[in-house]
């Protein structure tokens, strides 16, 4: 069973860091493009970040670049969103992605808030 597991999320203050994580179990991890992706009520899905499936390349939404940071273990199944320098423009439930081809898995979500 695929499932995605993020973690990490919550209330913080403008200006202060939180990790999130997410967890992978039931596929082949490593063989994945794992990406983070933020929502709004009433907007659409975003991609914040993404790593490829050995870690050597990133890509950044221009709204993050300098303040968030994606990581991933292979050897434990997980990817990270290290974010920094928070504003309250980056609240919203994050989620996590793997995709590999036609196959796309997605997390249920974490929310994220940033008190101003």
């Amino acid at each position: 069973q695929v499932q995605l597991v993020e973690s990490g999320g919550g209330l913080v203050q403008f200006g202060g860091s939180l990790r999130l994580s997410c967890a992978a179990s039931g596929f082949t991890f490593s063989n994945y493009v794992m990406s983070w992706y933020r929502q709004v009520p009433g907007k659409e899905r975003a991609l914040v970040a993404s790593i490829s499936s050995i870690g050597g390349r990133t890509n950044y939404a221009d709204s993050v670049k300098g303040r968030f940071t994606i990581a991933r273990d292979n050897e434990k199944n997980t990817v990270f969103l290290q974010m920094n320098s928070l504003k309250p423009e980056d609240t919203a439930v994050y989620y996590c992605k793997g995709l590999y081809g036609i196959n796309a898995y997605w997390g249920q979500g974490t929310q994220v808030t940033v008190s101003s």
